[in-house]
């Protein structure tokens, strides 16, 4: 995913590039789309006229964005000191072209470069002839322990290098946290650049350069990736006439396809975050970055539909994770289990995959993966066990909690059932209907109990606590309140029938678009009443109007969201 960093901090950078900036500090090879927490952007390769700077921790070189394009497969900008700047990519492998105004131009290699969280630990580079360099970033940060490995090929040859910020270095290599490389070309004002990745060494990077020697072919692969995204997008069809709404549901689209992120190497091999070695036999490519509780309600089961032929291999990386650490993933990243969010939502992705019998992975490994998570010893599953709902004085978070493992709960109750596993189906069936438990039918809300039972005292349903000891995960009882999407005519009979459910429902879309509170939730945006589009727990409650006597509402409500 190679793409321009602009070198500025902060949480609207956390893919390392926001428009509102017009300054890039380099381009690098992986980024994140759409977390709220900053990290990746590793190997960052920036082009110069001049060696002026380049010793300094962070260049930022200015450009105007009518001199910037972007596309699916493509990326252009030309930066206020001439270069123009061209990015495209295929599998494994960023490719770079770079057009300097005269036949002298330098790039700069940095392995120091982090963003936000992130943070450089160590670093290396080796010039391995006069058209190849090697090396690695390893780095801390929201994942922890990640290594990430390179080789660059160069069509012209490197007339001179120098390593700047190394801690130790040769000739011909360097070692250090902030390392960098600069390097000299002066045959030719045209530059195209190759740089394979891998999680394993520099000599599988270079493996996979020699693989896919591409330099002369800039245009070629443009096209390539152009109709590999043409194929993706043309998955589903549309009219077109409101070309608007069709560029947002495009775009929309395309970054669907942004994770996973494929993490092993051409023949399978990966890198663990503690170091292991190993191969993913189990498909043809393992994934990483599976932010679940962002994509269990509607990313996950588009897929089913999207990418039927991916999903085997993204269900088996997920069980690739319980097989090395005991556990499906909540949030992975770079094989790094940053636990981020609530429930376990692997889950119901991969029930959802059995449950439409989808093949290519083992169903009762994929049961066994999935009873463990629901009898972890963490995140308050075992208080969620004890007292059949995650009691607020023992665990933060606790009625999204409740709410979350009832429905996962049920996931799992109902691949129990089509595997034959009686007991554990009555089991979880028991375990999903835990949801009733937090309801007050004097406020119509899921409140938070204390362990001995008692409703959380003051209540305001307007009331946003962002941080680890709120009652609901970025964002209020309005907008948790109505997540029983697996059992929505019990929730009718706790609101006395569908009809009072409408009328809460229609509240919802009504009721004042304020948040209350000290520490608000940012994440809480796109609001119509206290339906919050802009986040995930809102996404499914138009729909509930189809379980009632009013499904025109949701229709309605429907067409009114997406336009």
């Amino acid at each position: 995913q190679l793409s321009p960093d602009n070198g500025v901090e902060g949480w609207d950078w956390c893919s390392g590039y926001h428009y509102s900036s017009n300054t890039i500090a380099g381009f690098s090879h992986t980024h994140l789309s759409g977390t709220g927490i900053g990290d990746w952007c590793d190997i960052s390769v920036l082009p110069l006229t001049d060696t002026s700077e380049a010793s300094k921790p962070r260049i930022l070189i200015p450009f105007d964005h009518a001199n910037e394009k972007a596309s699916p497969g493509y990326y252009s900008v030309k930066l206020n000191n001439g270069v123009a700047c061209e990015l495209t990519a295929d599998t494994r492998t960023g490719h770079h072209r770079y057009t300097f105004p005269n036949k002298e131009g330098w790039l700069r290699f940095d392995m120091g470069f982090a963003i936000n969280w992130d943070k450089s630990t160590a670093g290396m580079l080796q010039r391995v002839d006069d058209r190849t360099i090697v090396g690695y970033r390893y780095s801390t940060g929201w994942a922890k322990g990640q290594k990430v490995y390179f080789a660059a090929r160069f069509s012209q040859p490197i007339a001179f290098h120098k390593f700047i910020n190394d801690s130790i270095h040769t000739d011909q290599q360097a070692f250090g946290p902030q390392t960098k490389m600069l390097l000299q070309f002066n045959q030719g004002t045209t530059l195209n650049v190759q740089v394979s990745l891998s999680s394993v060494s520099p000599e599988k990077a270079l493996q996979e350069i020699n693989a896919t020697d591409r330099l002369k072919d800039f245009n070629a692969v443009r096209q390539a990736a152009e109709i590999k995204w043409e194929q993706e997008l043309q998955k589903i069809k549309i009219d077109l006439k409101d070309k608007a709404f069709a560029t947002r549901f495009y775009t929309a689209l395309y970054r669907t396809c942004l994770a996973p992120v494929m993490h092993s190497d051409r023949d399978g091999a990966y890198q663990t975050w503690d170091n292991k070695n190993k191969t993913f036999t189990n498909g043809s490519n393992k994934y990483t970055i599976f932010s679940q509780w962002d994509v269990f309600r509607a990313g996950a089961p588009l897929f089913t539909l999207t990418q039927p032929e991916r999903v085997p291999d993204l269900i088996n990386s997920l069980l690739a994770r319980y097989e090395d650490d005991g556990l499906l993933p909540v949030w992975d990243i770079s094989t790094w289990e940053a636990n981020t969010m609530t429930g376990y939502h692997s889950v119901p992705i991969i029930a959802d995959a059995i449950l439409k019998d989808i093949k290519g992975f083992d169903y009762e490994k994929a049961y066994q993966a999935m009873r463990a998570s629901a009898f972890q010893k963490q995140r308050g599953t075992p208080a969620f066990i004890q007292y059949g709902y995650v009691p607020q004085d023992k665990h933060g978070w606790s009625v999204t909690m409740t709410l979350e493992y009832a429905f996962d709960d049920w996931c799992i109750a109902q691949v129990a059932k089509k595997l034959g596993k009686t007991d554990d189906h009555a089991l979880f069936i028991k375990r999903a209907g835990s949801y009733a438990k937090l309801f007050d039918e004097k406020t119509g809300f899921m409140r938070g109990r204390k362990s001995d039972g008692s409703f959380i005292e003051p209540f305001d349903p307007l009331l946003s606590e962002h941080g680890f000891d709120g009652q609901y995960i970025e964002g209020t009882a309005w907008q948790h309140s109505f997540f029983v999407p697996h059992a929505v005519d019990s929730l009718a009979v706790l609101y006395g029938g569908k009809d009072k459910l409408v009328s809460k429902l229609d509240e919802l879309f009504t009721a004042p678009s304020e948040l209350h509170g000290d520490n608000v939730s940012i994440d809480v945006t796109g609001l119509i009443g206290q339906y919050a589009h802009g986040n995930e727990p809102s996404h499914h409650s138009a729909w509930l109007y189809a379980f009632t006597s009013s499904p025109w509402k949701g229709h309605a409500l429907i067409e009114r969201i997406a336009r």
